[in-house]
């Protein structure tokens, strides 16, 4: 990033039918090229509510990539390497619980990562660390979202295990009450991989998810079927949009994230045995932004 620009504290990304974000102004869109390969979509750079925001589709401004098919590692580090440090996430979720309802926001704690086929880590064979995830979510951010919430009248929840699923299918009904077994609350197939990469990234970060059906244990319930997620979560769009707004300059009156520190602290490898460009990589995660 330019010396010359100003700092982009907070990134947003969008779920499924969150595509823009309302209100940015002075808006650039960002092409950025990472070691990763491209991001889903151009970052688009402005200024909500006066504070300096990176804001990202996760599956691309036309729904591109199935949750398998998202370029997390990209997504991510192209935000990281715009100075991004706080990151709230949107994403569109089944409830597992009856007092979780459709139309409902959920501010999650906690994951169980049920995927298989995906790439979930910054690092390789040349360069390993190992970070704390036993807290996955940021609990300042739940906090001012929270506050936010409450004061332009959103319906939120604060708390519950978010199980997260490799899709594209949605889960059988076997599986969907074991999920509550386990007294997870909602099921989604995004945010468990996006937690952990933003982790690596020295993000704090932070979920909103939207909640567009019941999954298929609820006795009243018919399966899920995208109709009725789009349909959910083109209602709750304007209202998600309206906390995103609210939320941001809280989010950045927070200040740095503490975790670029732990970053660099959980490498286990040592530096002389350790290949430049994974050097290079490793220095935009623990915070030296990149043009």
């Amino acid at each position: 990033m330019s010396s010359k620009e100003e700092s982009i504290l907070v990134g947003v990304i969008g779920g499924s039918g969150v595509y823009d974000l309302d209100g940015l102004t002075d808006v650039q869109e960002k092409e950025i090229d990472t070691p990763f390969g491209f991001p889903s979509d151009a970052i688009r750079c402005g200024k909500l509510n006066g504070i300096p925001v990176a804001f990202l589709p996760r599956h691309g401004r036309n729904h591109s990539f199935t949750p398998t098919a998202v370029p997390y590692r990209a997504n991510i580090y192209a935000l990281r390497s715009l100075g991004v440090q706080r990151l709230l996430s949107v994403s569109a979720v089944g409830s597992l619980c009856e007092e979780y309802a459709p139309g409902d926001f959920v501010l999650v704690d906690q994951f169980i990562d049920r995927t298989y086929r995906r790439v979930q880590t910054f690092f390789d064979s040349s360069l390993v660390a190992h970070l704390p995830w036993a807290h996955p979510v940021c609990q300042d951010m739940v906090a001012v979202v929270t506050a936010a919430a409450k004061e332009i009248g959103v319906q939120s929840h604060q708390g519950g295990t978010y199980v997260c699923i490799e899709g594209p299918q949605f889960s059988s009904q076997a599986e969907s009450e074991l999920f509550r077994s386990w007294g997870a609350k909602i099921v989604g197939m995004t945010n468990g991989t996006e937690s952990k990469l933003a982790r690596e990234a020295g993000m704090s970060w932070c979920c909103i998810a939207m909640v567009t059906d019941y999954d298929c244990w609820h006795p009243d319930h018919d399966d899920v079927d995208v109709a009725t997620v789009i349909a959910t979560a083109q209602a709750n769009a304007k209202k998600v949009r309206g906390l995103v707004a609210a939320s941001v300059p809280r989010i950045a009156a927070l200040g740095l994230s503490p975790w670029p520190q732990v970053v660099a602290k959980s490498v286990m490898s040592t530096e002389d045995h350790t290949p430049t460009k994974q050097l290079e990589i490793l220095k935009v995660l623990a915070g030296h932004t990149c043009n």
